[in-house]
């Protein structure tokens, strides 16, 4: 540490508290003058406009305390912990959020920089079950290096600088990644359009079978036959993690709707609703609930164009269009089932659009590796710049 510099903990520096919650049944509590945080809305250099605010009565009647503009929130709870954002008006929040309030010798937007360089260190010491949480007292002792003020705002207007230019390289890789997804789906929208002579048309299940196994959960084991979740399909792939599993004693009592096999096409129904890989692997699976396996009358239907159909935005705005639920948006078998599917007659013409599909899919894949390792690269050097700002190698 660079000499001249001094080691707080956040409690030492000012005052540091949690916030709470007025009752959600008094109405004299809520639609108030008093913005009230919530954890989940941390999100950026400053506060945003909050959903809900509450009354004096409600500050006074709870634990939720009145921070003023400037303060630095930091969350606590599980994936909110440490959120941070710095606020840009008075206001309370909740018990799942800690604010620290501003002092004279103490810049705080030094501070909520050198938590966020040692944020990973930070991160190890939550703790739960359900939740792994960080509580008052551990935010309360974390260790910051801490130099004098003058040193603090040069150091802030350093990365304040650095930071603009990582945020514009951010947004235009963002911006290519998005491009990439958005050029594939132009092209599926185009090859599944239609217009074409020779093409028929159908429901889904006149020529494709349905093995659905929702509503039921088999119970999982450490070690057996891989089960694969609509958290395993992505769209267009697989995704081995999480890795979950059954018993294989098991296996057979439970597979007794149908056996998924090599090519099958798998269909998230919710959560989120139509993503669509292929079954990749000829290993024996289960298939949990939420999916269901297509198996494609080939002789009609190729399983390889039947899923750039089922991914092709005609189809996918058909599906969503179809689909019910207020939180979670799902569609009904039964409802799936008869969705249009237009299909070319002749299968080598679907054998040629799948492999077309396939490889511009492969193509967007590329570009998409790329942007995403510029993305890490950008984060590797902001995180590069936080370790030596408080190292003090920041020139």
């Amino acid at each position: 540490m660079k000499a001249g510099w001094d080691v707080k903990k956040l409690g030492e520096l000012s005052f540091v508290a949690s916030g709470g919650t007025p009752l959600k049944s008094t109405a004299e509590f809520w639609d108030g003058d008093i913005p009230w945080y919530s954890s989940g809305e941390l999100n950026g250099e400053f506060t945003i406009e909050p959903k809900d605010r509450i009354t004096a009565l409600g500050l006074d009647r709870s634990n939720a305390k009145l921070f003023p503009k400037g303060s630095l929130l930091v969350g606590m709870y599980d994936t909110a912990a440490m959120k941070m954002a710095l606020l840009d008006r008075d206001a309370a929040f909740n018990q799942a959020v800690a604010g620290i309030k501003p002092t004279p010798r103490t810049d705080l937007r030094f501070v909520k920089a050198a938590l966020e360089a040692i944020k990973p260190s930070i991160m190890e010491q939550r703790r739960g079950t359900r939740q792994k949480n960080l509580n008052l007292k551990k935010i309360k002792d974390i260790e910051i290096p801490l130099p004098p003020l003058e040193e603090q705002q040069r150091i802030v207007a350093v990365l304040d600088e650095a930071f603009e230019g990582l945020a514009r390289a951010r947004a235009h890789a963002e911006a290519n990644l998005q491009n990439a997804r958005e050029l594939f789906e132009s092209y599926l929208a185009t090859a599944f359009s239609g217009d074409e002579a020779g093409w028929d048309e159908c429901e889904l299940n006149d020529h494709v079978r349905f093995i659905d196994y929702r509503g039921k959960t088999p119970p999982k084991t450490e070690v057996g036959i891989r089960l694969i979740t609509a958290k395993n399909v992505k769209m267009g792939y697989i995704q081995r993690e999480p890795e979950e599993f059954i018993l294989e004693s098991a296996y057979e009592g439970w597979m007794t709707r149908g056996f998924p096999k090599l090519g099958d096409v798998l269909f998230s129904t919710e959560a989120p609703l139509a993503n669509v890989a292929q079954l990749d692997t000829e290993e024996t699976v289960v298939i949990g609930q939420r999916l269901i396996t297509m198996q494609a009358d080939e002789d009609v239907i190729l399983a390889e164009f039947l899923k750039f159909s089922l991914m092709a935005p005609p189809m996918q705005s058909e599906i969503h269009r179809r689909g019910t639920g207020a939180t979670v948006v799902g569609i009904k078998a039964k409802l799936l089932k008869t969705v249009p599917l237009r299909f070319p007659k002749n299968l080598d013409r679907q054998r040629a659009i799948a492999a077309n599909c396939q490889s511009a899919y492969d193509d967007m894949e590329r570009l998409e590796e790329a942007f995403r390792g510029k993305l890490q690269d950008i984060d590797d050097l902001r995180q590069s710049l936080l370790q030596k700002a408080f190292a003090g190698e920041l020139t």
